[in-house]
């Protein structure tokens, strides 16, 4: 994946495993492939507004969420993503060190969900800052290592 699409990771890697798809329902390897090019030079052609108002109306969530009246409507993001950092935290760091001295250390489930989800957290964090920046450059007309 090269070009607009790759400097928005979230987009890129949803877009490359809707390609793996085609690769589980198309038989023919030539069609898929054929298929799989139509598929990148559409996603390549979209227009750039779709993605700048895409970006606006998931930061205006975020920024609704962050401004609400309820404690938890601002801050329940932060602390799910506190809680999944935690768990890796203790799975990672803590039980590795104390294993050491004792074996009376539990390692905590963290389910794929939640690896997930704090992919999502992340990177849809990354992604939103990267297509603001692009859409800025965008709209300054100046390439993209500027």
């Amino acid at each position: 994946m090269s070009g607009f699409l790759s400097a928005l990771p979230v987009i890129g890697k949803v877009l490359d495993k809707g390609l793996e798809v085609v690769d589980q329902f198309v038989e023919d390897k030539d069609q898929a492939n054929a298929l799989k090019a139509q598929i990148k030079q559409r996603a390549m052609d979209m227009d750039h507004k779709e993605i700048q108002t895409l970006v606006r109306a998931q930061a205006g969530i975020v920024k609704s969420e962050a401004q609400g009246e309820s404690w938890l409507q601002r801050n329940w993001r932060p602390l799910l993503m506190l809680c999944v950092v935690a768990i890796i935290f203790n799975n990672y760091v803590l039980v590795p060190y104390l294993s050491m001295f004792t074996s009376k250390v539990t390692m905590l489930e963290l389910p794929n969900g939640l690896w997930a989800l704090l992919n999502v957290g992340v990177g849809g964090y990354v992604a939103g800052r990267s297509g603001e920046k692009i859409v800025d450059r965008i709209k300054r007309g100046k390439p993209d290592d500027a």
